[in-house]
């Protein structure tokens, strides 16, 4: 089966420089790791298709290769399978465990702790408990340091012990005979996994591994102002480190529920009220809902469908500020209907005795509640 272009694989231009090479391949690698998509093996395929374009072309003298013979300048490189990636690609190697286990991959510091996974989870909210803040227990699985062997993955009793294949390092050298002369690569060490220690006794606990899946109950606290994608850092509390190393943070990623009265927008809420005809003809005094309870709103004799008007303070607390946005009513005239004879001829006679003059629509110049409406309504 023939191979993909390199250049097309990591969707960058033949003139890409190693900035663009690099942020291509960690944006692909990410998406295609197989901690992320595990058990999928398209994947898989994928990621290792990634590693290997990016191994050739973060190389100046392979890509020079590249660019002049195509793949067949790449024969006995060893490429293929996520197996005999030499020097460049195995830096790209590290920036994959830079990127899921916080740094310490790879080569160069496989024997030391490294930083655990973090992790992210979806959090639902009422309006109310968006705009004024709540306590929320939540349950999260993750994996934690085993008891049991206290995250060595060796039974208690025993001791993991000193890989002979890499004498501890957790790396190997490989040399390998080419067309183009005789390189010498870098991998991590294909028996210990690069841990530089193999295990001959796994913990009955954790299968040698060292951690646990544990489901633990927590209390998270989300701030008044948070918003449907509002983001929340908790520190700590991601999957369990390795070698020791400390844990990942978790991310709470807020969803807000829609309200059956109640708008967002920014740090305002909006609402619309009905009215009655002759409340907009002669004025009134309305109870109005907002987040804090009813509040009374006096309006004015003669006012017009769609017009707003501003209950100030009484909108979303602004998230990590001072003071809140303010509420926009919107009254909405309502029609009457139904009507019997007699109401229909009092309507008549009322429409007469006003004239065509009271009744004609001014398009005057738009004062703020105007501006404001049209500024919610697009």
């Amino acid at each position: 089966m023939s191979k993909r272009d390199y250049y097309e694989i990591l969707g960058v231009s033949k003139g890409a420089t190693d900035a663009e090479l690099k942020k291509a391949y960690r944006s692909l690698a990410r998406k295609y790791h197989p901690d992320v998509n595990p058990g999928n093996e398209e994947a898989e395929a994928k990621f290792k298709e990634v590693q290997e374009a990016y191994d050739v072309l973060s190389d100046a003298q392979k890509r020079q290769r590249y660019d002049q013979f195509g793949h067949a300048g790449m024969d006995g490189q060893g490429f293929g399978g996520g197996q005999g990636f030499g020097g460049q690609g195995f830096d790209g190697f590290e920036d994959i465990f830079d990127m899921f286990f916080g740094g310490g991959g790879g080569g160069r510091r496989s024997q030391g702790p490294r930083r655990g996974s973090d992790l992210q989870m979806n959090m639902e909210i009422t309006f109310e408990e968006a705009a004024f803040g709540v306590e929320k227990e939540v349950e999260v699985s993750r994996n934690e340091h085993c008891d049991r062997c206290d995250g060595s993955g060796a039974e208690p009793g025993t001791e993991p012990e000193t890989c002979s294949e890499c004498n501890g390092t957790g790396k190997q050298n490989v040399i390998q005979n080419t067309p183009f002369g005789r390189f010498q690569s870098t991998r991590t060490c294909q028996q210990c996994q690069g841990r530089g220690k193999t295990i001959k006794s796994r913990c009955g606990d954790c299968a040698g591994t060292g951690k646990v899946r544990k489901k633990k109950k927590m209390n998270i606290k989300v701030p008044a102002g948070v918003d449907t994608g509002s983001n929340l850092h908790i520190a700590g509390q991601g999957e369990a480190g390795a070698l020791g190393g400390p844990p990942g943070d978790l991310y709470v990623v807020i969803h807000v529920r829609p309200h059956e009265k109640f708008k967002r927008e920014g740090n305002d809420v909006i609402c619309e009220i009905p009215i009655s005809f002759v409340e907009a003809a002669l004025g009134a005094e309305i109870q109005v809902p907002t987040l804090d309870g009813k509040v009374k709103l006096k309006i004015k004799e003669g006012v017009q469908t769609g017009t707003y008007f501003r209950i100030k303070g009484k909108g979303i607390p602004r998230l990590q500020g001072y003071g809140r946005g303010d509420q926009h009513v919107k009254v909405v005239v309502v029609t009457p209907t139904n009507l019997n004879e007699k109401q229909k001829e009092i309507l008549r006679q009322f429409g007469e005795s006003c004239g065509k003059k009271n009744m004609e629509y001014k398009d005057k110049e738009k004062g703020f509640f105007e501006k404001m409406r049209d500024a919610f309504m697009g």
